[in-house]
């Protein structure tokens, strides 16, 4: 996949930190994916193209012609702006949608469904065809996503290969609209050891994860530049399906069917099961907040639809 990179001035870097603070707070958002926000915002393609660039090649670019012709071969500036915006998303603006997600998760999920809507007519607007390889593949993409939300979480062993492995396979599900890393994580059961890896510093494990995160975005994004540039309308097919199936996630209303202790031996919900709000009010007690949960999903949906207006109006993704 080739693209033509156009000068950036500061206001569009702000704009891309903007929106890799986006990808980071839905990243740690279980069910909801990073590469979605990507989708969104209209830069999937140059994350794609960026990640694909890293390699032997700009190696020899870096040695050949020197450090500004690398730092432009690779993109650098673009992939420091999102990944910047990710990591300061990680370390503030994650912590208010937790608490978000605590005090109002009705809302805030009706909000997320609003936006994966909105990205699915975005999708479809640039799907220039519909033949049976592209329903096929739209079905099937709906159909693993929808099978990995329902699944019943297991507990791999946290050995330095499996959180290698977990890494690579997480990296991979969070540019990829539709499957959220940090929930494969949970479903490998790979969450908690992660989590505790951090807090007690364990330098092997996250250096394992580390290395499985970068070797995935190396080698996935190289896969799935290939799959766009080769099969373009089957791939955006099944990208649709992705995020089809993942409404299934953030669904807002649900009855929980089994839960867990975290390490602060909090319960938290382990596995469950959609219902319709007034299903809901009879099962947990409590209001559906129908309208104010529809209200946002409109929302969400709408603002969506107003930034992909404005990108295309002033160009300014």
């Amino acid at each position: 996949m080739n693209m033509e990179l156009k000068q950036r001035t500061k206001r569009d870097y702000a704009l891309l930190l903007v929106k890799g603070m986006g990808m980071g707070a839905a990243d740690v958002v279980p069910g909801v994916s990073g590469g979605t926000i990507a989708f969104i915002t209209g830069i999937y393609d140059e994350l794609l193209y960026s990640l694909k660039q890293i390699g032997p090649q700009a190696l020899v670019v870096l040695f050949k012609e020197g450090f500004v012709s690398a730092w432009q071969y690779i993109n650098a500036g673009f992939l420091l702006a999102v990944f910047g915006g990710i990591l300061i998303s990680l370390k503030t603006f994650a912590a208010l949608i937790g608490y978000c997600l605590e005090q109002y998760p009705l809302l805030v999920w009706a909000f997320f469904t609003g936006l994966i809507l909105a990205s699915i007519v975005l999708l479809a607007k640039h799907q220039q065809y519909w033949r049976w390889r592209q329903v096929l593949a739209c079905f099937i993409g709906a159909t693993i996503v929808y099978g990995v939300s329902v699944a019943t979480p297991s507990q791999l062993p946290g050995t330095w290969w499996m959180l290698f492995l977990g890494g690579f396979v997480a990296i991979c599900a969070m540019i990829l609209p539709g499957i959220s890393g940090s929930f494969l994580l949970l479903l490998f059961g790979l969450y908690q050891v992660f989590l505790e890896a951090i807090t007690e510093l364990e330098l092997v494990a996250l250096g394992s994860f580390g290395l499985g995160c970068i070797a995935g975005l190396l080698v996935f994004s190289r896969f799935l530049s290939w799959l766009l540039a080769r099969y373009h309308q089957t791939t955006v097919a099944t990208l649709i399906g992705f995020l089809i199936g993942s409404l299934n996630v953030t669904w807002p209303w649900k009855e929980t069917v089994e839960t867990t202790l975290n390490r602060h031996g909090d319960v938290i919900p382990l596995v469950q099961q959609n219902v319709w709000p007034m299903a809901y009010e009879h099962i947990q007690g409590e209001s559906s907040q129908l309208l104010a949960a529809s209200l946002l999903a409109v929302t969400g949906l709408l603002l969506v639809l107003f930034v992909e207006w404005l990108s295309a109006r002033y160009s300014i993704n």
